[in-house]
């Protein structure tokens, strides 16, 4: 048994809820045990300059923890001095979100993705990619048009999972389990079961490529957890847009 008495293959509690902001035009709570993030996405009609003419838009993210989210306060983050950790996972959630989105589908617009940490307990950017996906299709329902191409083409979700200092394989790790842990893996895959990003360190010895099959076999099976909890937070309606084309 582990430190709060999960199996080893065992998710921490998982809620999303949906519309939890007034003004974005999409927005989720996630939480996950002790772990909480809200997400928002925001449309503006505006894309990089880059990207002018093109007829395609553009998905961006930030992310940041406040201050009294951790044991210890953590010093609020000004937008010209990001800190290294958090411009690291701010890209991940982008490219995570981008991997599903049709990006021509939105047209020349942005939509920005918030992901603020009301509280940690380890696993913030895997909650935050979960959430943020909810409240990215809540988002691009309100700029689809019927007949057309639903810009989201597919789920995304992630997960840690880790090799404990006795080679345990354990999924969703917790902050006392991540800081002690010998492998860390942070996974994002799709619904169609396709890998985004797989993060893997040896924090206090290597590791073999069975171990690592291994690890990747338990992500997905809480990756598919996961997308099953955001498919119940969407509903009908929503989860039938997703893919959708004419």
């Amino acid at each position: 048994m582990r430190l709060d008495k999960r199996r080893a293959n065992e998710l921490r509690e998982v809620t999303l809820e949906r519309r939890v902001q007034k003004f974005p035009a999409g927005s989720a709570l996630i939480t996950v045990g002790n772990t909480q993030v809200i997400c928002a996405a925001t449309i503006e009609e505006k894309i990089p300059y880059f990207l002018k003419g093109t007829g395609t838009g553009w998905l961006t993210a930030e992310y940041s923890m406040l201050p009294g989210s951790s044991y210890e306060r953590i010093a609020r983050e000004r937008s010209t001095k990001t800190s290294g950790r958090s411009a690291e996972i701010q890209r991940l959630i982008g490219r995570a979100l981008r991997a599903v989105t049709d990006l021509s589908a939105i047209g020349e617009r942005t939509i920005t993705i918030d992901c603020d940490v009301i509280q940690a307990d380890g696993g913030t950017r895997t909650a935050a990619i979960t959430g943020a996906f909810v409240a990215l299709v809540e988002a691009c329902e309100t700029i689809y048009e019927v007949g057309g191409t639903f810009p989201v083409k597919d789920f995304v979700a992630a997960i840690s999972v880790g090799l404990t200092a006795d080679d345990e394989k354990i999924l969703d790790l917790c902050y006392a389990e991540d800081s002690t842990a010998a492998a860390d893996c942070n996974v994002v895959m799709t619904g169609a079961g396709e890998l985004v990003e797989v993060q893997i360190t040896a924090e206090k010895k290597s590791f073999t490529r069975a171990q690592l099959n291994d690890l990747l076999d338990l992500a997905t099976d809480g990756i598919n957890e996961l997308i099953s909890l955001q498919k119940d937070a969407l509903g009908r309606e929503l989860v039938w847009r997703v893919g959708r084309v004419g």
